[in-house]
């Protein structure tokens, strides 16, 4: 069963940073796409980063050069560290795997999700 669990959520003032963890289990985690992906209440939820197996990654407009998406096979966790955050990055930040890409329903497994909360 797959399992996922994200850290590192928090409270930062804007131009801050965070580093957000999924640590992955119960599957061949090198072979799957990983994202992260993000929802405030009321709104859909919204791509971020993805990176497939052979560590391509791919961004969405509203976070290139400001995030970047990583992986440690060895340990099973993908990363996502966020720079120069604005308050419009407050969102919940959720872990997925096994979908393709940044299409949220594509994706078969989430993790619970990670406040992150930037403040002006």
């Amino acid at each position: 069963q797959v399992q996922l669990a994200e850290s590192g959520g928090g409270s930062v003032q804007a131009g801050g940073s965070l580093r957000l963890s999924c640590a992955a289990s119960g599957y061949s985690y090198s072979r799957h796409c990983m994202a992260w992906f993000r929802q405030t209440p009321g709104k859909e939820r919204e791509e971020v980063a993805a990176v497939d197996s052979d560590g391509v990654t791919i961004y969405a407009d509203s976070v290139k050069g400001r995030f970047t998406i990583s992986q440690d096979n060895a340990k099973n966790t993908v990363y996502l560290q966020m720079n120069s955050l604005k308050p419009e990055d407050t969102a919940m930040y959720y872990c997925a795997t096994g979908g393709w890409r940044l299409l949220p329903h594509t994706y078969g497994s989430w993790g619970q999700g990670t406040q992150v909360t930037v403040s002006s």
